[in-house]
């Protein structure tokens, strides 16, 4: 029993030396996050959320909120609304974001979802976020 806990912490131990050894695999690189947001288009009672109203939202919102730099594309989406169970099916703006970790991370990402439903009218903002290496 004594020798299978020692084994098992071992190999833990183990596992945790070969993430950090793969880290980042350039030395201009940098421990960062990678944020996808999703913005639906379709709006309540109104016209789909347009290219000029979106240029705007980017150039006012997103942009105050990481001034490094980030990226728009278009995109088809699909959402379910938790609360009715109504599938729609809309066009989408994803933003890609690659920022150094840091405090306020969190806090612009969640300024730039927020004003998005408020502006829009929307039930909610997609976010994945994923541990990357970066270098710019």
């Amino acid at each position: 029993m004594r020798r299978a806990l020692v084994a098992l912490i071992l190999a833990g131990l183990a596992g945790c030396a070969r993430r950090e050894e793969a880290a980042c695999i350039l030395p201009t690189q940098h421990d960062g996050v990678v944020a996808e947001l999703f913005f639906g288009r379709d709006v309540p009672n109104r016209a789909p959320v347009s290219d000029a109203e979106w240029s705007d939202f980017s150039a006012t919102i997103i942009a105050a909120s990481f001034p490094d730099g980030f990226t728009t594309f278009d995109g088809d989406g699909q959402w379910r609304n938790p609360a009715t169970g109504h599938t729609s099916h809309e066009r989408t703006k994803i933003l890609l974001v690659a920022a150094p970790r840091s405090p306020d991370l969190a806090r612009r990402l969640d300024r730039v979802m927020s004003a998005y439903r408020e502006r829009f009218n929307q039930i909610s903002v997609g976010l994945i976020t994923t541990d990357a290496c970066a270098a710019f």
